[in-house]
Parts: C-alpha cells; structure tokens; sequence
C-alpha cells in the first residue's frame, strides 16, 4: 500500500484549503489586524470601592490596566491620575428552570459592575455606568462538583468582559484641563 494519498483525495484537500488560505492573504493584505490590548492615556490608576484588592474582579482589572506596562494600579487615590470608583460589584446566580419534581436543572449566572470614573479631587470624567454579563449553565446534581467549576470557569469569563470594556471606557478618556488658579 502507498504512502501517498490518492490523487482525487489530495485535489480535495487543496480545493478545501485554497479559499481559506486566500481569504488570509486578503485579509492581512488589507491592514487587517486582531485588536491588542487599548493602550490607556493614563500612567496612575486607582480602584476604589472593591472591598479587599483580593476581589477577582478588582485582580483582573488590576492585571489588564498593567498588561500595557505603561500604566499602574495606585494604591492611594491621591497618587492616581483617574479613579475606578466600584458603586456595585456582585455575582448572582438565580434559578431559571426546575423540574415537575422542583429539581435544579438551569441557572443564570450574573456578574454585575457599576462603576464611576472620576479625577482624584471628585470631577467626573464619565457618566455612572453599569456593566452586566449573563450566562446560564445547565445543572445536574450527579455532576455536582464538575459544575461547580463549570460555575467558576465562567463567572472568571464574564469578570474579563467586564475587565476589558471597563478598559474600552478608560482608553476614550481624556484628562481634563486642572482648575485654573487666580493671579495674583
């Protein structure tokens, strides 16, 4: 037996690998290019009302505002240049369906974020903004432990989401003018 494929079977390769590698080529002829991570017009920023800095969202915002290795996370607000104030920072998980039997089989996960970006002295650089990600997760109590990191697997996805539109806000911002002092 050869070790070569058929002809036939080798034509069908090329005429199914042929579109794919020519759509590649237009598409990085063109300029085309993945989105990489917002560069942030600010070197000093501050999260304030996360509870413990240990919060995984606070970690993951803390992680993705550094990952440019232009900006920081400050712990004073006074050392910051903008302030993450978090109103709300929670996770939900509801029951969305059950059995005749009132067995769990579907939840909805939540992870909601209203937030406020502001200077260190209290001006507004944006209106308040609430961000929320929903996901539902089927259940089975036999399955129990597999769900339950099923469950944390995807309150993590939904915490980068929010990580990273925060991140698209903050990448928009401009700094105002400081006050102007009197002359004297």
């Amino acid at each position: 037996m050869s070790a070569a494929a058929p002809a036939p079977l080798l034509r069908r390769r090329l005429l199914r690998a042929g579109p794919a590698a020519a759509l590649a080529l237009l598409a990085t002829g063109c300029g085309f290019q993945l989105r990489g991570a917002a560069g942030l017009p600010f070197e000093r920023v501050a999260l304030e009302g996360f509870g413990e800095r240990g919060t995984a969202l606070a970690l993951t915002l803390k992680r993705d505002i550094e990952a440019d290795g232009r900006s920081r996370v400050v712990d004073s607000p006074r050392e910051a240049q903008v302030v993450i104030d978090a109103l709300l920072a929670q996770r939900e998980r509801v029951v969305a369906a059950q059995t005749a039997a009132g067995q769990v089989r579907e939840f909805t996960l939540r992870s909601r974020l209203a937030f406020r970006l502001r200077t260190p002295d209290g001006r507004l650089l944006a209106p308040d903004a609430e961000l929320v990600q929903v996901r539902d997760m089927s259940f089975n109590e036999s399955n129990a432990l597999a769900k339950e990191q099923e469950e944390a697997l995807l309150y993590r996805a939904m915490e980068d989401d929010l990580s990273a539109q925060v991140l698209r806000r903050l990448a928009v911002l401009r700094l105002p003018a400081p006050p102007a002092t009197a002359a004297r």
